[in-house]
């Protein structure tokens, strides 16, 4: 990034110096955003749930986006070729029910799981399990 920024600087007749300031900035901007796009993990989610009253709520809300992203992603693997693996085969699968799924495959695989492991792992085996394709 600084030679990035000295080559900007060094040709400065094409560049002016508010161009080399934006520049950086977003340079910065998408490196501090790129670095804490991270996928929870289940100790964090835990922390969470126990932060405030409305900790379950918000507990709750990011169950349902990470089922929802991991059907997303499991549908644009099998758009691509992979083999299916979640199959819903006409069967309801409503945001409402993320945390049951998680739970249920938490106490199913008890001891399986590592407080620093992501919450789609759990997530994904859990549809996995319970939206099983036919063989």
């Amino acid at each position: 990034m600084v030679a990035t920024l000295r080559l900007f600087t060094m040709h400065s007749k094409f560049f002016t110096s508010s161009f080399v300031i934006r520049a950086a900035v977003l340079v910065l901007a998408g490196a501090s955003l790129a670095a804490t796009a991270s996928a929870m993990s289940l100790r964090e989610l835990r922390a969470l749930e126990k932060s405030s009253k409305q900790g379950v709520h918000y507990a709750n809300y990011y169950l349902v986006g990470v089922m929802e992203g991991a059907l997303e992603a499991h549908a644009h693997g099998a758009r691509n070729g992979a083999k299916p693996t979640i199959c819903l085969n006409g069967r309801r699968l409503e945001p409402h029910m993320a945390k049951s799924l998680y739970d249920t495959e938490r106490k199913r695989s008890e001891g399986l799981y590592e407080a620093d492991m992501p919450v789609q792992l759990v997530m994904v085996n859990a549809l996995a399990t319970v939206y099983a394709c036919p063989e």
